[in-house]
């Protein structure tokens, strides 16, 4: 078992979608619109076009994946509460992987060293999503864990 997030839009996923595949070094590999739908389900004629299922595939190895899709108005819930979580293994990629998703967001924490990370950092990109980009201490630096 493993956990996706899936990101709702208000008309935006692909443009999200292709934008995260080039900021998190993935593939685009199911972008299904709502036209595509099998005869018989309600699609409003405004939403034929937008994006029904949208996978990103980021590294195939771990099962690393986000779904998104263009939520109808009367399905939407707005994003918060939450953070997607992006682990690197290297402090050169969480400055990549945090620079690309930062560019036209806003930053709130900005990436740097902490007792727990080599890198860690938060923001909230262009499209509103929020995201953290961490990477862990190398094992010479891992701090202990009280029970």
């Amino acid at each position: 078992m493993f956990l996706v997030n899936h990101l709702h839009f208000t008309g935006n996923c692909e443009t999200a979608f292709r934008f995260y595949a080039d900021a998190l070094d993935g593939k685009l590999e199911m972008l299904t619109r709502y036209k595509d739908a099998p005869p018989g389900c309600p699609v409003p004629d405004d939403f034929r076009e937008k994006v029904m299922h949208a996978r990103l595939v980021v590294n195939p190895k771990f099962n690393a994946m986000l779904f998104g899709c263009d939520a109808p108005p009367d399905r939407r819930q707005p994003l918060g509460g939450f953070s997607v979580s992006v682990q690197v293994d290297s402090a050169a990629e969480a400055e990549r992987v945090f620079s690309a998703l930062a560019e036209g967001g806003q930053v709130h924490m900005p990436l740097q060293e902490t007792f727990f990370a080599e890198r860690f950092g938060m923001l909230a990109d262009q499209f509103g999503v929020a995201w953290m980009v961490n990477c862990a201490l190398t094992p010479n630096r891992k701090t202990e864990v009280t029970q």
